[in-house]
């Protein structure tokens, strides 16, 4: 079984936490755990309640989304230190807005969302350096998911002219 110093110097080593200082990766670390996934299993699916924001230490994590009269659309494909599960940290979505499964076998940090959300709002420092970075992931996921979509669009409709975009 793994111990907290486990956790705290997987932490240490992740680029998001680099501006924290020793005692708040204590804190952080109280609050997540490793999860082991093997492929093809399910960390989540889209519409489940939030719970966990997930960092992927090893292996590979697909995102999908669910498009109607397309199915499922990978988005994304978390891979070492990629994070995932960012919806359990916003204050309006409260359900995951894709699906999570694993691609290869693989490791992740599971930080509980609700304690994460508490502890930024307790500790400011905290909480600017974590929603900082949300935000930069949030920014770079709604990118990754407009690529994918105009991909969809183009399967099936061919190419699409100026005219038809701009309306």
């Amino acid at each position: 079984m793994f111990k907290q110093a486990d956790i705290k110097q997987a932490l240490e080593n992740i680029p998001w936490f680099l501006d924290l200082k020793e005692w708040q990766l204590d804190l952080l670390a109280k609050i997540a755990r490793f999860q082991q996934v093997n492929a093809g299993e399910e960390v989540f699916r889209e519409g489940d309640r939030e719970g966990f924001l997930y960092i992927v230490l090893e292996g590979q994590v697909a995102l999908d989304t669910y498009v109607p009269s397309r199915g499922m659309i990978r988005t994304f494909t978390a891979e070492p230190l990629d994070i995932f599960g960012w919806s359990s940290l916003t204050p309006v979505v409260r359900q995951r807005l894709s699906s999570a499964q694993a691609v290869l076998p693989s490791r992740l940090i599971a930080i509980d969302g609700e304690a994460l959300k508490l502890l930024c709002e307790e500790d400011h420092d905290i909480g600017f350096i974590i929603m900082r970075r949300l935000a930069n992931i949030v920014a770079s996921r709604l990118l990754s998911t407009r690529l994918a979509l105009f991909d969809v669009i183009i399967q099936n409709s061919g190419e699409i002219e100026p005219e038809q975009s701009a309306h």
